[in-house]
């Protein structure tokens, strides 16, 4: 069965990185990159390994959400609001 996990990617001018949040996995970011590229690679890393140690600990999955631009900028601006 294919996953197919959400992906946020936001620039941050205070961290000078791009700033990777897995929202099925938590609200807080989970990884960065100094690119774009970076970020995105890290993020498919990242995920990797959080589906492999679920697996491994024997722990049901995320269930994938959708995610509509509107609520991904919604989720952006909460982030903000509680930094």
């Amino acid at each position: 069965m294919k996953m197919q996990y959400s992906v946020l990617i936001q620039w941050s001018e205070e961290d000078q990185a791009y700033l990777v949040m897995l929202p099925e996995f938590g609200p807080q970011p989970q990884t960065h990159g100094a690119t774009y590229k970076e970020a995105v690679k890290h993020a498919k890393e990242v995920m990797q390994t959080l589906i492999e140690f679920y697996e491994e600990q024997g722990r049901e999955l995320p269930t994938p959400k959708k995610y509509t631009a509107k609520r991904a900028k919604k989720m952006v601006r909460r982030k903000h609001q509680v930094a």
